[in-house]
């Protein structure tokens, strides 16, 4: 013994030690390391998963805002083709109505002169038949200027009940 120090103590210890190490490496820290390996490896694909995951939410928004996008471009085009063709349609409509308002007036016109035209063939006729009628009562007698006065009363008349 040296000083109260045992060297077949210490050297006891020692090798226990190194049995004590040879153990726990045999038999537990290959397990400590196997599950620690495995715990690093399951974080590991979890961040990964997780980056995936990540990585297809933000495609999946970048292609939903694009077909936002298009689809509200869409939308615009095809509501600028509807008001084209609604001014489209206002205009053929507008055109149809001045074309037939146009027909309507010109057939008005020739009605007007076409009814014109008996009215004063009518007349005509009248005329001449009082005149003749005039003719053949002054033919048949003189007249005074009373009966001159009561026959252009009378043509009036007749006339007037014509029209």
């Amino acid at each position: 013994m040296l000083g109260g120090f045992h060297v077949l103590d210490t050297v006891i210890m020692i090798v226990f030690f190194i049995l004590l190490i040879y153990l726990v490496s045999k038999f537990a820290w290959g397990p400590v390391m196997d599950m620690m390996k495995k715990r690093e490896d399951y974080v590991a694909s979890e961040i990964e998963a997780a980056e995936q995951s990540r990585a297809a939410a933000e495609k999946a928004q970048k292609e939903s805002i694009e077909q936002l996008n298009n689809t509200k471009q869409e939308a615009q085009q095809i509501i600028e083709e509807a008001r084209s063709a609604g001014v489209k349609l206002e205009q053929d409509i507008v055109a149809s109505a001045k074309k037939e308002a146009e027909r309507i007036k010109q057939s008005a016109q020739e009605e007007i002169q076409n009814e014109k035209e008996k009215a004063l063939q009518a007349l005509q006729e009248k005329v001449a038949s009082l005149s003749v009628l005039i003719a053949s009562k002054v033919i048949e007698k003189e007249i005074s200027a009373q009966d001159q006065e009561e026959l252009i009363a009378d043509y009036i008349k007749q006339v007037g009940e014509e029209q």
